[in-house]
């Protein structure tokens, strides 16, 4: 659920570049729906409005979100402001190298790296893994970082936009999934525990 909600921003942003360019008129005032920097206003109420609703229903934001909603701010207002959408290309590169700069601070600040906090609750895994599996999660940031830097510069504005949505999304999802082998095990010891505690309470 909370994947989703994060989400939300993104598919608003895709569909308002994908409207044919047009004016419409709002409250008597007209505004120019549709293409790129129409898409960069929406992500940025979206994304405000978004995070503004989580704050007020949760109380707090983890730090992932708060990182992205400040830099959904910072690079969205100079691309309205100055229509230009090299400030928007640089976003999603210096997010995932923030996201690397936590997970490696995460090893040295707190008592769990920073994979162990997001999975923790489901997978009882031993502290070396999570070590393990955090310094992977490091790398895999940075090649993000410099695969989403590459095709926001080097591809069309098309193709940069429907990786910004889709395909950061498809390559996170395989690289979870390529982990699960790791964890397998410690989710299977988990679900047995939990088997053990119900046949223990049955007698």
């Amino acid at each position: 659920m909370k994947q989703f909600i994060d989400y939300i921003p993104l598919i608003v942003f895709f569909i308002v570049w994908s409207l044919d360019e047009r004016m419409v008129t709002v409250a008597g005032m007209e505004y120019e729906l549709g293409g790129v920097f129409s898409a960069a206003e929406f992500l940025l109420v979206t994304s405000i409005l978004t995070y503004g609703s989580l704050f007020l229903a949760q109380r707090r934001l983890d730090k992932f979100q708060w990182i992205t909603l400040v830099a959904v701010v910072l690079f969205c207002i100079p691309t309205i402001l100055f229509r230009n959408t090299d400030f928007l290309k640089w976003k999603a590169p210096i997010v995932n190298w923030i996201f690397a700069a936590v997970f490696i601070g995460s090893r040295f600040i707190g008592s769990k790296p920073a994979i162990e906090h997001m999975m923790g609750h489901a997978v009882n895994a031993p502290r070396e893994l999570w070590i393990r599996l955090n310094t992977v999660w490091v790398f895999y940031f940075i090649a993000l970082g410099i695969i989403n830097l590459a095709v926001a510069f080097l591809l069309s504005e098309a193709l940069w936009i429907q990786f910004k949505v889709f395909g950061n999304l498809i390559i996170t999802m395989l690289f979870v999934i390529g982990q699960m082998p790791m964890l397998a095990k410690y989710i299977e010891t988990d679900e047995a525990a939990e088997q053990d505690t119900e046949s223990k309470e049955s007698i």
